[in-house]
C-alpha cells in the first residue's frame, strides 16, 4: 500500500480560458475525444458483462471540448428565498413516503405548495420508456406551461421551445422512477452515431433526461453534449433556458433521506470542514488515467484552498481498517461494491459530508443499503453522492475535478454536479439537496481563526501569497495555540507534498502528541513513516512501524501498520539429499 501526496504547494491555477460559447443542444451529440475503454474490462473479477471501446475520434457535430485548467469562479450570492423560488418538488402520489418527504423538504427549505407536483407513476425503480412519457415527461411540460414557470415559442427550435423560465432547479423525491429502461421502435428516435454501442442505446437516467426536458426532442438515443459544462456562472446568469439542473433526495429508507435534509441545513450554516480523501489508483497510461487524472487535480485544487488531503496513490483502495476519519469529501474508484473503510465495523461519515466513487453501476439500486456504492454510502450518513445507473463508460461520466473545485468554490450541489458532466441524456444521477453548498461559507466569508480547519485554510492562503516562510510561521503559530492534531497533520501533509521531508518529519510527530485519539495518531504515523522512509531510510522506517504497532496494541487500525512492514522472506527450499534419486511422478495416460 502506497500513500502519495501529490501537490506542489507553490503552484498557483492558471487564471487565463476563454468561456465557451453555448451550443446548441440538438448540434451536440457527440463523443469525447478519448472515449476510454469501458471500465469493467480492466477487472476480470467482476461479474457483469459489458461492452469495451476503442478511442474514438470526436464527431465534427461535437461542441469543442474545453482544454487546460479549469478556470476558477465566484458564484454571485444568493439568498435562500432566491433558490427556492427557483425549485419545485415532484413526488409520487402512488408513494406515502414519496408525498411526506415532499412535504417535508419543502417546509425545510422555505418551498411554496405552488412548488410542489404530485405525479401518479410506478413505484420501482425503473420505468419504461412510454410509462416515463406518460406519467413524469408529458405531465411535466404541461404543469410548467400552466403554472406559467416556462413561457414557450409556437415551435421548438434549435435551443428548444422554452423562450423563457422561472425554474432551474428540479428535486425528485424518493418514489420517482430512478432509470428508464432501453427501448424499440421509439417513433422519432435516431440511431446513428459512431460506435453504436453509444448511440443506439437509449436508457438513462431519469434525472438526465429530465434535465433536458425542455428541448422536446423525440431523439433519445446517445448522448447530448452539456452547454453547461465547465461554466463559471450561476444557472440563472446563462442563457440556457431549456436546461434543469434534476437531482434526487432518495435512498434505501425513507429516514435517511429525512436525515440527508436535516444535515445538509444544519452543515450551510457553519460550513463543511475536515479532510478530503482522494483515492486513485496509480495509473501512468491507459485509457484508465484519465479517472485518475481528474482525482490528482481535485487533489491539487483542493489542498491549494487550504482544504487538507490524503490522497491514496496506489493501486489499492485504502483498505478497511484504515482510520479515515474527520472526513468533508471522498473521491475515489473502483470496485463493483463498497469496499475499505466503508465496510468498517461502526464506520459512519461525519454531518454533510459528500463521498463519491466512480463505478460503471455505482446507482444501479438505491434501495439495498449494501450493494453497489450510492446507496450504502448514504446509510453511512453521507449527505449527497453521484452514481450511475446504467454503464456509462468513463469518458461520459461527470469530471470529478470539476466538481470539487466548483462546490468547493461556493456553487449549490447541482451547479458543481452538472458543470463536471460533459453529456446530459444519459447515465448519471444527483443525489442530494440540489440547493446544498457545503463550502460557501468558507468560499464566501472570512476564517474563524478560532477553528482549527479555519485557521490551517488561513495558513495555507498566507503560504501561496506570501512565501513558505510566512506560511509555516503562521501555521505553526496556530497549531501550537489550538494544539491542534489537524493543523499538524495537514501542515505536514502540505510539507511532504514539497519535498520538504525533515519538516514534514517534525510536524507529523508533534500531530500523534496532539491527537487524542489513538485512531487519528495511527493515521499519522502511516505519513510519518513516509517521512522517516525519505530522511533515514528504509530500516528506520520499518523500526518506526513496528514501535508503533505495539503502541497502538490491539487497536484494529493497527493492522494498517503492518501492511506497510515488507513481506517476509520466503524460506529457502530445502537441497535434495544425495542417494537414491527423487521418483518422479508419471503423468497417467
Amino acid at each position: 500500500m502506497n500513500f502519495h501526496f501529490i501537490l506542489d504547494p507553490t503552484n498557483k491555477p492558471h487564471a487565463k480560458t476563454q468561456r465557451r460559447k453555448v451550443v446548441a443542444f440538438h448540434k451536440a451529440r457527440a463523443l469525447a475525444r478519448c472515449l476510454s475503454p469501458s471500465w469493467f474490462a480492466a477487472f476480470a473479477s467482476l461479474r457483469l458483462c459489458v461492452r469495451i471501446l476503442c478511442a474514438i475520434a470526436l464527431s465534427a457535430a461535437a461542441q469543442e471540448e474545453p482544454t487546460g485548467p479549469l478556470p476558477p469562479a465566484t458564484p454571485k450570492a444568493r439568498t435562500a428565498a432566491e433558490l427556492a423560488a427557483q425549485t419545485v418538488v415532484v413526488f409520487n402520489q402512488n408513494d406515502l413516503d414519496s408525498t411526506g418527504l415532499a412535504g417535508f423538504y419543502a417546509e425545510k427549505r422555505g418551498i411554496s405548495a405552488e412548488n410542489l407536483i404530485g405525479l401518479k407513476c410506478t413505484r420501482s425503480e425503473t420505468i419504461s420508456r412510454d410509462e416515463y412519457d406518460r406519467s413524469i415527461a408529458e405531465p411535466l411540460r404541461r404543469i410548467f406551461a400552466e403554472r406559467k414557470w416556462w413561457k414557450l415559442l409556437k415551435e421548438a427550435t434549435e435551443a428548444g421551445k422554452v423562450e423563457q423560465t422561472q425554474i432551474r432547479f428540479v428535486v425528485l423525491m424518493r418514489g420517482i422512477p430512478l432509470k428508464i429502461a432501453q427501448t424499440e421502435d421509439y417513433e422519432g428516435d435516431v440511431r446513428e452515431g459512431n460506435p453504436a454501442a453509444v448511440f443506439t442505446r437509449n436508457e438513462a437516467s431519469v434525472d438526465s433526461e429530465l434535465s433536458v426536458l425542455g428541448l422536446w426532442s423525440r431523439r433519445i438515443s446517445g448522448i447530448l453534449s452539456n452547454p453547461y459544462f465547465r461554466d463559471t456562472n450561476i444557472i440563472t446568469d446563462t442563457e440556457l433556458v431549456s436546461q434543469l439542473l434534476v437531482c434526487r433526495l432518495d435512498a434505501a429508507k425513507p429516514a435517511t433521506v429525512e436525515r440527508m435534509i436535516e444535515d445538509t441545513l444544519a452543515t450551510e450554516k457553519t460550513g463543511l470542514r475536515g479532510f478530503t480523501y482522494i483515492d486513485a489508483r496509480g495509473y501512468k497510461s491507459s485509457g484508465l488515467k484519465q479517472g485518475d487524472d481528474w482525482l490528482h487535480e481535485a487533489a491539487r485544487d483542493a489542498r491549494e484552498h487550504g482544504l487538507p488531503v490524503i490522497l491514496d496513490d496506489g493501486p489499492e483502495q485504502f483498505p478497511q481498517p484504515y482510520p479515515m476519519r474527520h472526513l468533508a469529501l471522498y473521491l475515489g474508484w473502483y470496485s463493483e461494491d463498497i469496499a475499505g473503510p466503508f465496510t468498517a465495523p461502526g464506520f459512519r461519515l461525519p454531518r454533510g459530508a459528500i463521498a463519491v466513487h466512480i463505478h460503471s453501476f455505482s446507482a444501479m439500486s438505491l434501495r439495498d443499503p449494501a450493494r453497489w456504492w450510492c446507496a450504502p454510502l448514504l446509510e453511512l450518513g453521507a449527505a449527497a453522492t453521484l452514481g450511475n445507473v446504467y454503464e456509462p463508460f468513463l469518458g461520459l461520466t461527470a469530471h470529478l475535478d470539476v466538481f470539487e473545485q466548483r462546490l468547493r468554490e461556493g456553487f449549490t450541489f447541482a451547479e458543481a454536479a452538472y458543470m463536471a458532466q460533459p453529456y446530459l441524456s444519459w447515465m448519471t444521477t444527483c443525489i442530494g439537496d440540489p440547493l446544498y453548498r457545503p463550502f460557501l461559507n468558507s468560499a464566501a466569508a472570512l476564517p474563524r481563526l478560532d477553528n482549527e480547519w479555519d485557521a490551517y485554510r488561513a495558513g495555507v492562503a498566507t503560504w501561496l501569497e506570501k512565501g513558505r516562510p510566512s506560511g509555516e510561521a503562521t501555521l505553526l503559530d496556530a497549531a501550537k495555540r489550538m494544539n491542534s492534531g489537524p493543523i499538524y497533520e495537514s501542515l505536514g501533509l502540505l510539507e511532504l507534498s514539497g519535498n520538504a521531508a525533515p519538516a514534514a518529519l517534525a510536524a507529523f510527530t508533534q500531530a500523534r502528541a496532539a491527537y487524542p485519539d489513538a485512531a487519528d495518531r495511527i493515521r499519522v504515523a502511516i505519513h510519518e513513516s513516509s517521512a522517516i522512509r525519505i530522511v533515514k531510510g528504509d530500516a528506520a522506517a520499518e523500526a518506526f512501524l513496528r514501535q508503533q504497532i505495539t503502541a497502538a496494541g490491539d487497536h484494529p487500525a493497527a493492522a494498517v501498520l503492518r501492511l506497510l512492514l515488507p513481506a517476509p522472506a520466503k524460506p529457502a527450499e530445502a537441497a535434495p539429499k544425495k542417494g537414491k534419486p527423487i521418483p518422479q511422478k508419471q503423468p497417467r495416460s
